[in-house]
């Protein structure tokens, strides 16, 4: 239906963003979601480097490429998580510094901010992300966890994410939550909340990932018409269930990959994703974004992947209905 098809660079941020925008080109994508780690695109360079932002574009242009979002996932998580090491290994070490909890959390607050000032810069109107969560660990109540517990956790995301926001706001950009187990929404109940915690700015909304939602059990579907109006940018991803009566949805302990898991990621049409319903809906709810390909599958080469995802991401989407079905039957 026209709808532009994206690739999420994150995945690929081991490659230089030209070898990447290449390689998009070759599959047929129309477009690259920009990771901002890597050397895809970069949050102080945007801000402090005359022309940064301007020859990122070029650089797509090059390869007949557009873009339409950023994506600060990494960053993101650091701003209401308990910080502990293996943020180190995900956060650029300015952000990280000595590592310290109250430190990073406010490093990295700052730091988004400075990414929708840089996405302003740039001239997308979306920033992806992540929040990271202060009451994750808490999500199974034993010890018993009392509701001022988890009261607590949405007001430190208000405090915290307001401010954000104001700076969002101020520069014209939208933050796209990805709706993800670790993250203060992860799922329609959740989410819900979130938006309460915050009075609903128009400021925050949802990048909508099936697979994360798929895998829990939760209906995309239903995600999509509970929150029409804060679909602010799409995820093609899949996801595969397969319980066995030895395992559980919780992974295990066990590495995305291992087949011993009750569940992993999918290159989009080889999981359980009821991908034909999702396109359906989002006619419903009229969301005209990108559609972007965040490849993942442990199983699969992911050149191979890429390259397939595009084409049976074109091949499922469709313009929605002008005219009811039968209106060629009804009198003039």
């Amino acid at each position: 239906m026209g709808r532009p098809v994206t690739l999420f660079t994150g995945q690929w941020a081991d490659l230089p963003l030209e070898d990447v925008a290449r390689k998009a080109a070759e599959w047929g994508y129309d477009g690259l979601e920009l990771a901002c780690w890597g050397d895809h695109f970069e949050v102080d360079k945007a801000l402090s480097e005359k022309g940064y932002c301007a020859a990122r574009r070029d650089l797509l242009e090059r390869y007949d490429l557009q873009v339409h979002a950023i994506s600060a996932h990494l960053v993101g998580q650091a701003v209401l998580d308990p910080i502990d090491a293996r943020h180190k290994a995900i956060l650029p070490p300015h952000v990280w510094g000595d590592g310290k909890l109250a430190g990073v959390n406010q490093r990295a607050a700052e730091e988004l901010m400075n990414t929708a000032r840089a996405a302003q810069q740039l001239g997308v109107g979306v920033v992806n992300g992540f929040t990271g969560s202060s009451i994750w660990h808490l999500l199974y109540s034993f010890p018993p966890v009392t509701e001022e517990m988890i009261a607590s956790g949405y007001e430190l995301f208000a405090e915290r994410f307001n401010p954000i926001l104001d700076v969002f706001g101020e520069c014209g950009v939208q933050f796209a939550l990805e709706v993800h187990p670790t993250e203060i929404a992860f799922d329609i109940l959740t989410a819900e909340r979130t938006l309460s915690a915050i009075e609903r700015r128009e400021e925050f909304g949802f990048n909508f990932d099936p697979s994360h939602l798929h895998w829990q059990g939760v209906d995309s579907v239903e995600f999509l018409r509970s929150f029409r109006d804060r679909v602010y940018h799409v995820h093609m991803k899949d996801a595969a269930v397969r319980l066995n009566g030895r395992n559980g949805i919780l992974g295990s302990h066990l590495p995305f990959g291992d087949s011993r898991r009750g569940w992993d990621f999918r290159s989009p049409g080889r999981g359980n994703v009821e991908f034909e319903e999702i396109i359906r809906a989002l006619n419903e709810i009229q969301y005209a974004g990108p559609l972007s390909v965040e490849w993942e599958d442990p199983g699969m080469d992911r050149e191979a992947g890429a390259r397939e995802a595009v084409q049976f991401v074109k091949n499922l989407d469709f313009k929605p209905a002008s005219a009811a079905f039968d209106a060629a039957f009804s009198e003039a």
